[in-house]
């Protein structure tokens, strides 16, 4: 073979060559080890995390809001200006509504509120060094219990989907196909750059006709017995733990208030005792309006907010100290709304006072309509100690 032809077919080699040779230099570049992605020339996206604070100091916006640039973009100010340094945002809601948009997801209502930029929106928090937990309605779920009426709690009477007094439906707690449908949600949450996956509702239906519920989904032990719902409910936090501890993520659970001086599981499995070993934050929801009349001789609780938390909150250190856990791990979810009595700044302070006191420094607050009390948190150049 000639030299003129030899050059000739070199040179076609490296014409033709040099576009893949190019995708594989950009793709190491840039981190990429998958084949696909590295003859695509597809720079992957990979999520930052900000770390926990020494004290979590959060307020709970929805996902509508979150989808509303103007809305979200007030509270990040509130949080940047103030004490505040967390925001809890909705994953998925009491609805079943899945605010992300992902193709690995199933096709779901396009009823409820989206948040199209979601990544971006997660990544401008964390420039502003805010820690941001994702919030994930777990058992309550209307709409999966309609696309998936097999793993739905089931009513006696009609055979059909059981729903509470609201109309509300729920998954049986046992249906184990769910639970990889939770888990898939978080870590798909996780590397969108969540930092933590908050689980609420993780828990068994309480409001409706309860001797018309049915759990086709219910467990055995190992000696055969039928798991009672405190094991039940147990099991699945252990399954949840094992699928997501290699993560990196952090992990709360929310509870009833009455958890934390309840002897019982409430008739809804919830035992404060069993969250401990597989959560980093237990968060019980001891908002004093939702306290029945009465209760610790309190005729109305919303009017004595700091305490009904005090009470609360300790009752829920002592548990803790029996478990011999560790207390950082409580961290209450906290009242900034009207019901059973007007909330104001002096009202959401001595709820915050009252968890300083029982020896917590964490806490998140809630309002659903979003609407925080201006001047219910400290500036943020305020020094906050445990009994300020």
């Amino acid at each position: 073979m000639n030299k003129t032809l030899v050059g000739v077919l070199v040179l076609c080699v490296i014409v033709f060559s040099l576009p893949f040779f190019l995708r594989v230099h950009y793709s190491f570049i840039n981190g990429q080890t998958n084949t696909a992605e590295i003859l695509n020339a597809t720079p992957v996206f990979v999520a930052t995390h900000v770390e926990t604070p020494s004290a979590v100091k959060a307020i709970y916006i929805t996902a509508c809001v979150a989808g509303t640039p103007s809305w979200r973009e007030r509270l990040k100010k509130m949080i940047i200006d103030t004490e505040l340094n967390s925001v809890v945002v909705d994953i998925k809601d009491y609805s079943g509504t899945v605010s992300i948009v992902d193709s690995n997801l199933q096709a779901n209502d396009v009823s409820g509120c989206r948040v199209k930029d979601m990544r971006d929106f997660v990544a401008d928090l964390h420039k502003n060094n805010i820690y941001t937990i994702g919030r994930i309605t777990v058992f309550q779920d209307p709409y999966y219990s309609k696309l998936h009426p097999e793993l739905a709690v089931r009513s006696k009477s009609s055979g059909g989907v059981w729903k509470d007094h609201k109309g509300l439906s729920f998954i049986d707690v046992g249906a184990k196909p769910y639970w990889d449908y939770i888990v898939s949600l978080s870590k798909i949450s996780y590397a969108l750059g969540f930092d933590e996956l908050n689980f609420d509702y993780i828990r068994y239906p309480s409001d409706g006709n309860m001797q018309d519920t049915n759990y086709t989904w219910t467990a055995s032990t190992s000696s055969g017995q039928i798991m009672s719902k405190p094991e039940m409910l147990k099991s699945f936090f252990s399954y949840l733990h094992d699928n997501l501890k290699d993560t990196g993520m952090k992990m709360s659970a929310d509870l009833f208030g009455m958890n934390t001086t309840a002897n019982d599981d409430l008739g809804i499995g919830q035992v404060l005792e069993n969250t401990l070993p597989y959560f980093d934050f237990v968060d019980p929801m001891v908002y004093p309006s939702h306290y029945p009349p009465t209760w610790n001789g309190f005729k109305n609780p919303a009017e004595h907010p700091y305490e009904v938390v005090k009470l609360a909150m300790q009752g829920g250190v002592d548990k803790v100290n029996m478990a011999s856990s560790t207390i950082s791990k409580l961290r209450p979810w906290l009242q900034d709304f009207n019901l059973g009595a007007p909330y104001g700044v002096a009202e959401v302070r001595a709820q915050i006072k009252a968890t300083y006191d029982v020896g917590l420094n964490s806490w998140l607050m809630w309002d659903a309509g979003n609407k925080y009390t201006p001047g219910a948190f400290l500036p943020e150049e305020a020094n906050v100690g445990l009994n300020q």
